[in-house]
């Protein structure tokens, strides 16, 4: 056990989901997994272990924010033995052509966070996807018929962005879509040798009014969940 996660050695699978939402977590485990068990309620990151399609998968909440994300990661990976991590969250879209409920797949991200600058100095440290992850999620999206697309991200500190300028740059650099963990989760992965991919589904499209409901955010994001279960196959 650890200060943040209550679980017990072989409790948590080699492969889970990661959304940021505790509560997102409950539902996934309640509507994709089948016999799912609560292994930790510690500050209310609720984690829950079960199966799908005979696989066993965990999926827990990991909070908002890269140094949230780090916590839980860094448990999973160097105490738990988690080998395969998808985050499932929500992304403000940048990138012309997008539209609310299309699914990101992140084959990188950048990222403005102090993390990075103290773990690697004046290296630019470039965190990308497994790609295997990638390759299989892409083959079920396709296989799916589900809207996506394949490109970077930007893992932003703030939440709310008041320089549109500053989102104007990183747009005019390829960048789809921003959101506030996958450059921790990719940075990870490669120290503890695990493999990792960012799912993120279009909540809302900055510049403009567009916006999903929070009960929308929560519960209606089953072809990114669907997506992520099938690379675990």
């Amino acid at each position: 056990m650890t200060p943040h996660i209550s679980a017990k050695k072989g409790e948590i699978a080699e492969k889970i989901l990661l959304p940021g939402d505790p509560l997102r977590a409950k539902w996934i485990s309640e509507t994709f997994l089948e016999n799912p068990v609560c292994f930790n309620q510690t500050r209310g990151m609720l984690g829950f272990t079960g199966t799908y399609n005979g696989v066993p998968v965990s999926v827990m909440g990991t909070g908002m924010g890269l140094p949230s994300l780090s916590i839980y990661v860094n448990e999973l990976l160097n105490l738990y033995g988690v080998k395969s991590l998808i985050r499932v969250g929500s992304c403000g879209a940048l990138g012309d052509g997008l539209d609310l409920m299309d699914v990101i797949i992140a084959n990188g991200a950048s990222t403005d966070s102090g993390i990075n600058k103290q773990i690697f100095g004046g290296i630019t440290y470039a965190p990308v996807a497994d790609f295997q992850l990638l390759r299989k999620a892409v083959e079920s999206a396709e296989a799916r018929k589900i809207s996506h697309r394949v490109g970077p991200i930007m893992s932003g500190d703030r939440f709310y962005v008041d320089e549109p300028e500053y989102l104007a740059k990183v747009k005019s650099y390829g960048v789809l879509a921003v959101e506030m963990e996958t450059s921790a989760l990719y940075t990870l992965a490669a120290k503890f040798g695990a493999s990792a991919l960012t799912l993120a589904t279009v909540s809302d499209i900055i510049g403009s009014t567009r916006e999903l409901s929070a009960n929308e955010r929560q519960q209606t994001m089953t072809d990114m969940c669907a997506i992520a279960l099938d690379t675990f196959r």
